[in-house]
């Protein structure tokens, strides 16, 4: 059951195709990541599982389309997806009560924040032109704020600050990041960083901004797991700009759980479509 992302949704009169724009939230700790797979608990297997759930009118033909696939234990707060759904000659039902019905189904650990009919060209993957993420550290020599333990890696060694932030911007602008990707076939590894920073929340709190065009497979939690080694003294700042250059992968990869997708940036609806095709061209190439 394979979405064809790049076909328009028909209107929403008289019935057919119509493409709905979901907001999802979930804490990624009890889940093997966003994909679907046999026999494990993912995102896309829940969400799809409530979604096949529809009133009388609605069906749902296809697999949904994520702005960005997570991994496993990687959480999100503004996660964004695109299904196709049939309804009848009534058109498209009450869709803050399919919202209700819908996490009726799913547990607690996802939501379905919003939904309204997407416009015309738009694609949850291919329509985005940023995704934005959020690592959280506690460097506090006694670990994570019990509260914070599931979206906070304890870190356990006094962090600089300046040099993380040094270090970090040496990275930015449209790179080959094949140094800090997993590669998968047919992919490239070439991202447009646009911002990665860091600030002290509190005492022991810090938090990395992390946006881009796209990410590659591991690419955020690589990039944060150098970081730390210059933050804590381990590395020079300029290690990470020499890894950067080398292009051969590094095994420094943060753990997953300090890691959430914040929120995904689309262009002006009547460019959705043109991005979209401009992106696909991209990541084919």
């Amino acid at each position: 059951m394979d979405s064809s992302s790049d076909e328009p949704a028909a209107p929403s009169r008289g019935g057919g195709l119509v493409r709905l724009r979901l907001d999802v939230s979930y804490d990624g700790t009890d889940f093997s990541g966003w994909a679907r797979q046999p026999g494990r608990r993912t995102v896309q297997g829940l969400l799809e599982d409530a979604l096949a759930k529809q009133p009388p009118g609605v069906s749902v033909p296809r697999s949904v389309v994520v702005a960005g696939r997570t991994d496993a234990g990687v959480h999100a707060v503004g996660q964004v997806v695109h299904v196709d759904v049939v309804v009848d000659e009534h058109g498209v039902p009450d869709l803050p009560r399919l919202c209700r019905r819908w996490n009726r189904y799913l547990p607690p650990d996802v939501r379905v924040l919003g939904a309204r009919v997407a416009p015309p060209g738009f694609d949850a993957r291919f329509s985005a032109i940023r995704r934005h993420y959020r690592y959280r550290v506690s460097d506090a020599d006694w670990g994570v704020d019990p509260l914070l333990r599931r979206d906070t890696l304890a870190w356990g060694r006094p962090l600089s600050i300046e040099a993380m932030n040094e270090a970090s911007a040496n990275l930015l602008g449209l790179n080959d990041f094949a140094a800090f990707c997993k590669r998968r076939e047919g992919g490239t590894t070439i991202r447009e960083l646009q911002r990665f920073a860091w600030a002290r929340r509190d005492t022991h709190l810090i938090e990395a901004t992390v946006s881009a065009d796209a990410f590659c497979h591991s690419m955020v939690r690589s990039l944060v797991g150098a970081m730390l080694q210059v933050g804590d003294g381990r590395r020079e700042v300029g290690w990470p700009a020499v890894l950067l250059s080398s292009g051969v992968r590094h095994s420094h990869v943060a753990p997953p759980h300090a890691l959430t997708l914040v929120a995904v940036d689309y262009p002006p609806d009547d460019q959705l479509s043109a991005r979209a095709d401009q992106t696909r061209a991209l990541r084919s190439s």
